[in-house]
Formats: structure tokens, C-alpha cells, sequence
């Protein structure tokens, strides 16, 4: 048989391996713990155990010469989902041990890269770190004690570049190891982590994550247990959205019908509203209204009268989910006597929470600098939605379906598992 590869935890702390790095490697290493293991004695943290945090979100954790966690390493003893403190822990399978350490002897690096939300790493008044952070640490140095092998744990605290699926964690990992000047195997390294998109799991993010740092990926059961794979849940697969228009299709996707008209956007955030207007609308000399300026539909009905008193079109970039907001909308252009159009955007949930995070990660496509929608702002759009119809009043409806559009390097950031 083919010799284990290294391996990686996910959701909460999860192990990564990446290909066979020697002992030599540890001492360059410049990384801190931050993991999220239980320990059954927690004595003084190890004093070859170091520990910094990167942007003021990643913990990083290194321990030198002795080293896991999750549901992919170990489980609460209490049995709880979450655990009690930095004692309620125990190991996964009594397997992780022993495969751990063979890893180790067999020249991997093992890595537990994990999602850690729940950490607060502002001190306190007298410059102590949280009771949160401290318990982390308190249960990385207890299994790093059992384990007695030489680990770096990454632990992203915020929802930022570092959070799995995206792969901020992965390229710190490797900048830290000086891999990208030396080179590595990515297919002789593998991630194991229990948020697989199985029907059971809480997530998908850890196949996610393998995918963005092009490395293969396990479950617990199939890594330490040699279970056969199980079928994940069907997905988001974002490349769905990066085929080719058709070569036939040349026909402009907005055009004015009237001197003088408003247009409203009917979509969920994250559907693309205000990057249609941008390349499409504006342009055409149209002027926008959006609440998320603005701060209040009144707001946005007075300055829209402004500008269509003015004689400009006006468009209004906002999510209008129902017809009693939209009927508002179609008595201001009754009261200016000008046509009112709807620009409906058909793009799912999946894809609109994809395009919110790309948004807010990469500031090359953000050029609003538009914060992270929160994730109630989807319930409730989805809640009040009403599919738009010509009896309400419009002069047409325009369907928009999503497909990206973007250079190369757009492209290459876009097609990654964001959430």
C-alpha cells in the first residue's frame, strides 16, 4: 500500500499535512498555536509552544518538538456540540493517536487549520487575553502534550480571508514554511476535515477549503477509518456561472425605451443589482437611487422625484422584494407621468451569499467597498419576495439570470468556495 499522506483538520480545529517536510523544517517555522483541543490534564503550557496572531483575526501556533482537534480529531466527552472547557474533550477515534504520530515518523508536517469564531482576542482591562482565547490554548497544550509530536495550528477568528473555505489559512501556512520557494507536493498532502456537505454535516466548508488550496480531501471516517467515501450533498459549484455567453449573443442586455423613465431593481442582495447599473445603466445617463446610501426609502423617493423633475431617468438600486414596495415606486411614476420599468435578477440564495463574500474579501471587486451583507438580510428578503408581474403596472420586465463576467484574474478569485 501507498504510504499515508499528511493531513489536515477542518471546521473547529482540523489537521492539514501537506507533503513530507522534515524536521528541519520546525525550526523555521515562525507561526503560534491557536487550536481547539481538549486536554484530560492541563499542567503549564509547554515552554517550546509559541504563539502569535496575524492581522489582529488568525491565531497561529507552533509547538517545536513534541502535537490536534475537532470532530475531525476529537469530540467532547461531555457530548455536547460545543464544549464545556478546555477539560471536555477526548479523542475522535482511538485510532487519531497512533496515525498522528506514524505521520510525524514518516516525515509530515501535520497542521490543524480550523474555523474559531467563538475566540475574543481583545484583552481585557488589565492586558490578560479573553477566558476564551486562554481555554484554546489551554487545550492545544494538552493534546499537544498527548501527542508529543512536533504541530502548527491556525485558527481563524473572524470572517475574514482567513476563514475556511477561503484560503488565507493555507497560503500563512505556507509563506511560514517558505514553500513557496521550495516547493511542494500538493498531491501528496491531504485535508482531512468533517464539514464535507455529507446530509448529517453542519457545512461544506472543509471540501471547500481542500478545493481552493488544491489539495485532496478526507472525511475523519475515510482518513482514519478507511470507510468508503460517502456522497456529499450537491452543492454550490460556482463554475456553473463562468461558461461563455453564447457567440450569437450580442444583443445590448438593457436599452432605453423612453426619453424620460424610472426603472426599479427587484433582487436579493448580492444579485448583481449594482453591477448591472454600473455597466449597463449608467452609460445610458440614468441616475441612481440606492437605499444603502441613502439610508431610508423616504430618502430615496425624495431624490428621485428630484431627478426626474429634472428631466433624468432614475434608476433604483434597491432589493424591492414586494409588490407594496414596488407599488410605491409606481406611484411616483404615475404622479411624473413617466413609463416605470422593472429589472428583475433571478440569481438564487447560494449564488447571492457567493457574490457577498467575494465582494467583501477582495477589495478589486469591491470598488464600492460594500461591508459583508449579514445573513439575516437573505431570510428576509427571501421572506417578503414576490416574483414581480406586468399587472402591477409595468411597462416590461427585464428577467436578468447571473453569469459572471470578469478578467482573468477576477475570474480566478471568483471561481474559489467562499462560504
Amino acid at each position: 500500500m501507498a504510504r499515508e499522506r499528511a493531513l489536515k483538520r477542518a471546521a473547529s480545529p482540523k489537521a492539514i499535512s501537506p507533503p513530507p517536510l522534515r524536521r528541519k523544517i520546525d525550526s523555521t517555522l515562525k507561526s503560534e498555536y491557536g487550536l481547539s483541543y481538549l486536554a484530560p490534564s492541563l499542567k503549564a503550557e509547554p515552554t517550546n509552544m509559541s504563539w502569535r496572531v496575524v492581522n489582529n483575526t488568525l491565531i497561529v501556533g507552533k509547538f517545536a518538538s513534541n502535537a490536534g482537534q475537532d470532530s475531525t480529531l476529537i469530540a467532547t466527552a461531555s457530548g455536547n456540540i460545543h464544549s464545556r472547557g478546555p477539560k471536555d474533550w477526548k479523542w475522535w477515534h482511538q485510532s487519531v493517536p497512533s496515525k498522528l504520530q506514524k505521520l510525524n515518523a514518516d516525515g509530515y508536517h501535520i497542521t490543524i487549520i480550523s474555523n474559531q469564531k467563538a475566540i475574543k482576542l481583545k484583552k481585557d482591562k488589565n492586558g490578560n487575553d479573553s477566558k476564551s482565547f486562554t481555554n484554546f490554548k489551554e487545550k492545544v497544550s494538552a493534546v499537544v502534550r498527548q501527542l508529543n509530536i512536533p504541530l502548527s495550528v491556525y485558527a481563524a477568528t473572524e470572517d475574514d480571508e482567513y476563514r475556511k473555505p477561503r484560503a488565507g489559512m493555507w497560503r500563512e501556512f505556507i509563506a511560514d514554511n517558505d514553500l513557496y520557494v521550495s516547493g511542494f507536493d500538493s498531491s501528496a498532502s491531504i485535508f482531512v476535515g468533517d464539514a464535507a456537505g455529507r446530509p448529517t454535516d453542519h457545512s461544506a466548508v472543509d471540501r471547500g477549503f481542500a478545493s481552493n488550496a488544491h489539495i485532496p480531501f478526507k472525511t475523519p471516517e475515510e482518513f482514519f477509518l478507511g470507510a468508503a467515501p460517502e456522497p456529499a450533498v450537491e452543492s454550490f459549484d460556482p463554475s456553473v456561472y463562468l461558461q461563455p455567453a453564447p457567440v450569437d449573443d450580442v444583443s445590448p442586455p438593457f436599452s432605453r425605451t423612453s426619453p424620460l423613465e424610472l426603472v426599479i431593481f427587484c433582487g436579493s442582495p448580492g444579485a448583481g443589482k449594482s453591477t448591472f447599473f454600473w455597466d449597463y445603466l449608467k452609460p445610458l445617463d440614468y441616475e441612481r437611487v440606492n437605499q444603502d446610501i441613502l439610508k431610508s426609502r423616504p430618502k430615496c423617493i425624495k431624490v428621485a422625484k428630484a431627478h426626474l423633475a429634472a428631466r433624468m431617468s432614475v434608476v433604483v438600486d434597491n432589493t424591492n422584494a414586494d409588490q407594496d414596495t414596488r407599488a410605491q415606486w409606481i406611484e411616483v411614476a404615475k404622479e411624473f407621468n413617466v413609463p416605470i420599468r422593472c429589472v428583475y435578477f433571478s440569481a438564487p440564495p447560494a449564488l447571492c451569499k457567493h457574490n457577498n463574500a467575494v465582494r467583501a474579501a477582495n477589495t478589486s471587486l469591491n470598488p464600492e467597498s460594500r461591508t459583508l451583507v449579514p445573513g439575516i438580510a437573505f431570510g428576509d428578503f427571501l421572506k417578503r419576495f414576490q416574483e414581480p408581474t406586468l399587472a402591477e403596472g409595468f411597462q416590461d420586465i427585464l428577467r436578468v439570470d447571473f453569469r459572471f463576467r470578469g478578467d482573468d484574474d477576477a475570474r480566478s478569485l471568483w471561481k474559489q468556495y467562499w462560504v
